[in-house]
């Protein structure tokens, strides 16, 4: 019955929740002890430490005892405990394997869209200036990661890979559509843009793209480049009469990877050439891959026939990753490095740092570098210390006045409101939305937060930061407003 019931139970988590939340909290579970007290069946799990039981019990412990109790046909308690300290860790049982990663996204293609998020180290100081560049504007060079090997003929870098995209549910719907254009190029999603902040992945998705392509078809003619690099090759044909080559170059290709096109804003003779080879490559059912910072009706001194030529495929956003998403990174990319981290180092980490996955990879960069030169093991002191001037910062410049004034502002509703007893939907819901984020961005507790909102109990705390939490998985618009407000009070 033990083995039986607990793995039905893995089998219908694996299908419900997405791929990287199984792999991350409930693959690694060893098996649980089921017994019966007489009151009905008690599933008793033992888990490695008390950030991963906390997290279990609160965000997966009602469902798993649903589960259990529907496949046991009576109800079933989860009993979560710690493992001794002393005991050597069990050894994870073999649960169930996903469905192929591929095959899973493609079957739920459009279904809850959010975005992407990879492990890559920051790109280089483009041009940033108004004008065209000169003739003699040094070309940017392609990022890479530390070691990767250096950028071929196509520009690619291999080390940016659908293997190494850290997946979840930030980036479902992005990574679907990445993986579409990858197996059949020229049919769906073209052209397919792809727009969010700095350092979020959109670069580690089109490389991806581009290197699967080549990996079935090593004949395929593809190209990536910064937008900055299509600037210096218009100038640089301009001035030498030599638009044949410039034709030559692009309109032949299978499929044109292009970063940050927002850098064409104003670059008239730019935007007509791109618009140019943009035609011929659809005509020739070639393939199109773009990203920028914002969509493309949002695009800025664009010329709207060439914005409405972007918008005419498919337009996904990338968000910021999830906590969940965040843990994985900070214990792949950890482990990438030759140095695991234990769990509850990364869930600290990655409570504290929630910008982008280039910041996240720089704190992990400082921890690890941290325990190196002091020859000390990573714990989570390690980690505050090695930290300690990013918390400060954080911790100096985000109060929980800030937090209320913002919110406020944003939903135009006065500061008052954030005190007062007044009970309406236009008032109540941003209340609860700047309880969210002053749990999430101070270090104040929940009481301490409810005395601050009017002397409000913790447990209306507590709801509100779990109603908004829950929501914020579901609805892009509401995960968008806090974005937003979290990147305004972190400067």
């Amino acid at each position: 019955m033990s083995q039986d019931l607990w793995q039905l139970g893995c089998d219908r988590l694996a299908i419900e929740l997405p791929e990287q939340q199984y792999n991350t909290w409930i693959r690694p579970l060893p098996a649980a002890d089921i017994s019966d007290d007489g009151d009905g069946v008690v599933a008793s799990l033992r888990v490695p430490n008390r950030f991963k039981l906390d997290w279990i019990r609160s965000q997966y412990g009602t469902r798993i005892e649903a589960l259990l109790g529907e496949i046991a046909g009576k109800p079933v308690r989860l009993a979560l405990s710690l493992a001794p300290r002393e005991a050597a860790p069990a050894a994870p049982r073999a649960l169930p394997s996903r469905p192929n990663a591929t095959s899973r996204v493609l079957a739920h293609a459009m279904t809850g869209a959010q975005a992407s998020t990879s492990l890559r180290a920051p790109p280089p100081p483009g041009v940033l200036a108004g004008n065209e560049p000169s003739e003699t504007a040094e070309a940017p060079r392609m990022g890479t990661l530390p070691g990767a090997p250096a950028v071929n003929r196509h520009r690619l870098n291999p080390a940016l890979t659908f293997d190494n995209l850290v997946a979840g549910r930030a980036n479902q719907m992005a990574r679907t559509a990445a993986l579409h254009v990858a197996g059949a190029p020229g049919q769906m999603y073209n052209p397919l843009f792809i727009y969010g902040g700095v350092g979020l992945g959109k670069t580690h998705l089109v490389h991806a793209v581009g290197n699967q392509l080549l990996k079935d078809n090593p004949n395929a003619r593809v190209l990536y480049l910064h937008a900055e690099q299509f600037i210096t090759d218009v100038v640089k044909n301009y001035q030498r009469k030599t638009f044949d080559e410039l034709k030559a170059k692009y309109h032949q290709l299978d499929l044109l990877l292009i970063d940050d096109v927002q850098f064409f804003a104003g670059k008239e003779r730019t935007q007509e050439e791109f618009f140019n080879a943009f035609e011929a490559l659809l005509a020739k059912r070639a393939h199109i891959i773009m990203t920028s910072d914002t969509y493309p009706k949002g695009l800025v001194d664009i010329d709207e026939r060439l914005t409405s030529r972007f918008d005419s495929g498919l337009t996904v956003a990338i968000e910021p990753p999830e906590l969940e998403m965040r843990v994985a990174i900070l214990l792949t990319k950890a482990r990438q490095e030759g140095a695991p981290m234990p769990e509850d180092v990364a869930f600290f980490v990655a409570k504290n740092v929630r910008a982008n996955v280039r910041e996240l990879e720089g704190a992990l960069r400082k921890v690890l570098a941290y325990a190196k030169f002091s020859h000390k093991e990573i714990t989570i002191n390690l980690a505050r210390e090695a930290l300690k001037d990013l918390l400060s910062i954080q911790n100096r410049q985000i109060s929980v006045e800030n937090i209320q004034k913002t919110v406020a502002d944003f939903y135009k509703i006065k500061i008052g409101d954030m005190y007062s007893k007044k009970r309406p939907a236009s008032i109540a819901r941003p209340r609860q939305i700047a309880m969210y984020i002053a749990k999430e961005l101070t270090q104040k507790s929940l009481p301490e937060i409810g005395e601050l909102f009017g002397g409000r109990d913790h447990t209306t705390v507590l709801h509100a930061v779990r109603k908004i939490g829950g929501e914020r998985q579901k609805n892009t618009e509401l995960n968008q407003q806090l974005h937003v407000l979290e990147q305004t009070l972190k400067g």
